[in-house]
């Protein structure tokens, strides 16, 4: 069976999303466990094909029997290997997170269709990341978009239209940026399959179409991930969506999206053309430095905590992009590192603000006051988390910011180092936003009724939510504990992207 796991955790989930909808117009009572059942599936076969990497080397997968480059190719080697069960998950701790909240944020009649798009928008990421074709990580990547457009327009409030109308025509014109950048190299190639365009791709790294196609692809792809400045979609999105779907495109597309970035870069165009044919790694370093300040400041600005995160990730975004800038062995394992940790810190940080606005219908810090008291848990698990945002040791966050700078330091660029230094003080600032509010600042309740009024009884999240907020919130300092095993992990993959597909 392990032969075939690459194209069943593709089609499985199609058939999955059918009998949602068949089941879920009968009884929509059914959406739910087959959803979780699924991905908790793809989860298991994405664990699977990591161990079988990890023993076997890299798999590769013809779809129907037919060879590229006539036919599909699935692959799947340490890189995505890597990626996919961290993907899959964040999409199983998003799916446990999502009944509760999803039976309060979304309309009881548009349930079924929720949890159809749901599993389409999970598979469309899968597709992205195993596929070892150029032309289908692209009808993936708009799977996974149009998906994601209409999740977010599905929330009650009132503004989801207009973010996801956003995120819409911002999409779109990158998706139209990755399918000319895809066209060029075809066009210069005469292949769609990722292998063999970085092998033909040498012998024409002089001609203007490859030029083109690079500068649109990674266009394209800046959009996707919300790098500074082509960010717009993305605190809109984030915050108007419905709380489950905003803990998972914020950690699970996100991700994706950097994943194929760092796919075309590196597996694509490799190291000989990034660095030395067009050498834009400077030009990089500076954007993504821009980035990690510019959104930390944005960040602070905010007076609402899922407005505030979701400027955070514009700045966490930098520091992963950082690592491309940098473009060395260890600044890449830290790049890598920090897909994974901004995953965990940033799916627990996005469940506590869903679980304020499942039990006060806001996310204002104003009406925020003294919230330590009544949902002790939730805070402790924001305190956890923040801290790993800010880079705190023993955190997830202190290793991959840790390996960051020491990569940048090693390549000799000091003042970038600073920069992601800086970064990190300016976290403090918008995570102690939340922790002065929440814990120090005098409720509105005891405002009105004095010292003396007895304190509300105290009302957290419902279990179903509560779990994996506080599982993430302890991976975040567990992940930073026991790096080294990770790093056996991460260190074959960034060896195998600065050798080239």
């Amino acid at each position: 069976m392990i032969e075939h796991l690459p194209v069943i955790l593709i089609t499985v989930p199609i058939l999955s999303a059918l009998l949602i909808l068949l089941l879920g117009w009968h009884d929509r009572r059914f959406c739910y466990p087959i959803t979780l059942a699924t991905i908790l599936f793809q989860f298991v076969g994405g664990i699977a094909l990591l161990i079988e990497v990890m023993r076997q080397g890299t798999i590769h997968y013809h779809l129907g029997g037919w060879a590229p480059p006539l036919g599909i190719e699935f692959v799947i080697d340490t890189f995505n290997s890597y990626i996919l069960p961290i993907i899959l998950f964040l999409a199983v701790a998003a799916a446990v997170y999502a009944r509760r909240s999803v039976e309060k944020e979304i309309e009881p009649e548009k349930i079924v269709s929720f949890y159809v798009l749901f599993q389409i928008l999970v598979t469309g990421l899968v597709g992205m990341t195993i596929t070892g074709d150029i032309f289908n990580l692209y009808v993936f990547l708009e799977i996974s978009s149009i998906a994601a457009y209409t999740l977010i327009a599905s929330a009650r409030r009132p503004r989801a239209y207009v973010a996801a109308l956003n995120y819409l025509i911002l999409g779109s014109i990158a998706g139209g940026f990755v399918l000319l950048g895809i066209g060029n190299l075809y066009v210069a190639t005469g292949t769609l399959n990722m292998a063999d365009i970085a092998r033909l791709l040498p012998a024409s790294y002089g001609l203007a179409t490859v030029h083109t196609a690079f500068l649109l692809l990674i266009i394209g792809f800046s959009i996707k991930v919300a790098l500074f400045p082509l960010h717009l979609w993305l605190p809109d999105a984030y915050t108007e969506a419905p709380s489950a779907v905003t803990v998972l495109i914020s950690t699970v597309m996100a991700k994706v999206s950097v994943y194929a970035m760092f796919r075309v870069v590196f597996s694509v165009f490799t190291m000989a053309y990034f660095v030395e044919t067009v050498p834009v790694t400077e030009l990089i370093l500076l954007i993504a430095a821009v980035a990690i300040v510019a959104g930390a400041v944005l960040a602070i600005a905010q007076d609402d905590l899922k407005r505030m995160l979701a400027y955070s990730s514009v700045s966490q975004i930098g520091y992963i992009v950082f690592a491309l800038g940098v473009a060395n062995q260890i600044a890449l394992e830290g790049g890598l590192l920090h897909i994974l940790g901004h995953a965990v810190m940033k799916g627990c940080l996005f469940m506590v603000a869903g679980v304020i606005i499942y039990r006060l219908g806001t996310s204002r810090f104003s009406d925020l006051k003294g919230i330590a008291a009544t949902m002790p848990v939730t805070c402790a698990a924001f305190a956890l988390a923040g801290a790993s945002m800010i880079g705190v040791p023993p955190t997830i966050g202190f290793a991959s910011k840790y390996y960051l700078v020491m990569g940048a330091l090693e390549a000799g660029y000091w003042v970038y180092a600073a920069v992601l230094l800086a970064g990190s003080l300016l976290a403090v600032g918008y995570i102690w936003r939340f922790i002065e509010v929440a814990y120090f600042s005098a409720s509105s309740h005891h405002e009105a009724g004095g010292d003396h009024c007895p304190a509300p009884a105290v009302r957290e999240a419902p279990l179903s939510m509560l779990v994996p907020m506080v599982i993430l919130s302890f991976l975040c300092l567990l992940l930073g504990i026991f790096v080294e095993p990770l790093i056996e992990i991460v260190a074959p993959a960034v060896s195998l992207l600065l050798g080239g597909a």
